[in-house]
């Protein structure tokens, strides 16, 4: 079946103005029909589908449409992908909901909730953070089961190893900061900075994989929003950072 501009735009519930930007970026292309209509039979909804997923996991369309675009695309696995960031995204959800209604009925006076129930609500937001930000290049990049398994042992810590991983980042972060004032990636501060930077990457992941490191260090310089993150402590912090672990893992 074909639908017209306006039809998918109702049906899909996104703006025929949206519609027409993706057809201007290349993204989403209709059929022209003789009186120049734009017209969208099954596989530009298809399509559509994709991309309004990939959007809801945070996606830019820039990334979007380089995914679509790859030779070996497969449109199930992607699917299987999407289904699995959406069961967790609800169960994220349906975890803040109850530790909002228990700290309700707490402010109330209806229950009682214990620190360590309290503390679930900041693990789950930092959670919720990432995902939003970053979810859907760390699964493209190192798979769904890699993210599932980071976030499962964040959920594990106690606030003592929280805090304690919290220390870590601001200790790592402040060591690099001096490193890149000296400006030498290869001076014992800037090695001290990559050490304490793998220490606090192994406490995330439970485990050391030093491709795995590289890798994410190099996307700290490909990503902007990564990029953002390091820059605050000094502009070109992402760089140096990346050229400082080079030497870091080749020893």
């Amino acid at each position: 079946m074909d639908y017209t501009i306006n039809e998918l735009a109702k049906m899909a519930g996104v703006s025929t103005r949206t519609l027409r930007y993706y057809d201007e970026i290349g993204l989403l292309r209709p059929r022209r029909i003789p009186n120049g209509y734009r017209v969208y039979g099954r596989t530009e909804v298809d399509i559509l589908q994709q991309i309004l997923f990939y959007r809801e996991l945070g996606m830019t369309l820039e990334e979007t449409g380089r995914l679509l675009r790859t030779p070996d695309y497969d449109k199930e696995a992607a699917l299987s992908l999407h289904l699995k960031a959406l069961q967790r995204r609800k169960d994220q959800l349906d975890k803040l909901i109850d530790n909002v209604t228990k700290t309700i009925g707490v402010l109330k006076g209806e229950t009682t909730m214990t620190d360590a129930e309290k503390f679930e609500g900041f693990k789950q937001d930092l959670i919720d953070e990432n995902e939003k930000n970053y979810g859907a290049e760390i699964r493209a990049k190192y798979g769904a089961d890699t993210v599932a398994r980071s976030n499962d042992r964040l959920k594990s810590m106690t606030k003592e190893q929280f805090d304690e991983l919290k220390a870590l980042e601001a200790e790592t972060n402040a060591k690099l900061g001096e490193a890149f004032r000296i400006g030498d990636p290869d001076s014992p501060q800037a090695q001290e900075a990559c050490a304490l930077h793998k220490k606090w990457i192994t406490a995330c992941w439970g485990h050391y994989d030093k491709e795995a490191h590289m890798g994410l260090v190099r996307m700290y310089t490909e990503d902007k929003r990564f990029t953002a993150y390091y820059d605050k402590i000094a502009p070109g912090c992402a760089a140096f950072l990346l050229k400082a672990m080079r030497i870091y893992c080749a020893e």
